[in-house]
């Protein structure tokens, strides 16, 4: 009987392996990658050429690269298989089973806060499921769930970004607004606007300013911008409780966000009112399409709601002491 059938269409197997190249960008470190020997991949292309009547890789000094027709394979199969978990998902809970795997990734001040309240609900919730997780700013997380590294990225954005960077970012993914996390400002328990909720940032034009990762000091830039002056950034850091001590010495001001300063018995010293509601970050949820069908990842995505209903908040004007704890 001739095999000439089932020499149409693709299968999951070549969309896995085209994937690992893709990301691996070798024959052999995708074969190691999957479990598999280098003459199976290398097996799997071969077949998949045939299948698809076009070239997936291509030679290049000694190694290979992928074609366009490579290419674009690549970027199709995350979603496939995504699919195909969802449907293995369907068939264990069919079988009784709570099997699967989450994957999340997460920025730094949910990654003290909301994700290991996530983590721990799921694990006793689906003691099965296997979990991992990355921290990774939004840029990062995105391009993880993207490329099929993660399977959930815990994102934000703030007033000033503009919806269509985190749309073309996660173009083809879904993306869902899942909550809010309030912005202050820290400055010296003494200082006058200490006690103040909100906070009029034009008080705080003359003083020096403490930066953080790109995307806080973007809102920084911008926030104090709204406000009617450019801020005097002195020094730089994304360690939250460096930004702390820094301003207990009273060596310059900073906005933090409110779940950083949430995380951690506050120093002393120093104190925390919250900026106006219009300056609080959004926090979303990024996901391959279809992906909450998956059973692990959707019943994942049902604790984060639940975690992000009461996720904790700073006092404003709370002072920091010694000892003291949130």
């Amino acid at each position: 009987m001739s095999d000439a059938p089932h020499d149409d269409g693709l299968d999951a197997h070549a969309l896995r392996v085209v994937k690992a190249i893709a990301d691996t960008g070798s024959i052999t470190a995708a074969a190691r990658a999957l479990g598999y020997s280098q003459p199976a991949v290398s097996q799997q292309l071969r077949r998949l050429e045939r299948r698809s009547g076009l070239p997936i890789v291509e030679r290049v000094g000694r190694g290979v690269r992928l074609t366009e027709a490579g290419w674009v394979l690549a970027r199709h199969a995350a979603t496939v298989t995504t699919a195909l978990d969802a449907a293995a998902g369907d068939l264990a809970e069919l079988r009784g089973m709570r099997a699967g795997r989450v994957r999340i990734a997460a920025f730094p001040s949910a990654s003290s806060t909301v994700v290991p309240r996530v983590i721990a609900a799921l694990s006793a919730r689906r003691p099965g499921v296997s979990l991992s997780f990355v921290e990774a700013e939004p840029p990062e997380a995105i391009a993880a769930v993207r490329e099929d590294r993660a399977d959930i990225a815990l994102t934000y954005s703030f007033p000033g970004d503009r919806r269509e960077q985190l749309e073309s970012a996660a173009t083809g993914l879904s993306v869902r607004t899942v909550g809010g996390d309030d912005t202050v400002v820290v400055v010296p328990a003494d200082h006058p606007v200490a006690g103040d909720d909100p906070v009029d940032l034009s008080r705080l034009a003359g003083e020096r300013w403490i930066a953080g990762c790109p995307q806080c000091r973007g809102h920084l830039l911008e926030a104090c911008g709204r406000a009617g002056f450019t801020p005097d950034i002195a020094f730089e850091t994304d360690n939250y409780v460096a930004v702390e001590n820094l301003v207990a010495q009273g060596v310059g001001v900073a906005i933090l966000p409110g779940m950083a300063v949430a995380s951690l018995p506050l120093v002393a010293g120093i104190a925390v009112p919250r900026l106006p509601v219009a300056e609080a970050r959004t926090l979303h949820v990024v996901t391959a399409r279809g992906a909450e069908r998956v059973p692990a990842v959707g019943a994942a995505l049902g604790i984060v709601d639940e975690v992000l209903v009461d996720h904790p908040r700073p006092t404003p004007g709370r002072p920091g002491r010694a000892g003291a704890a949130e």
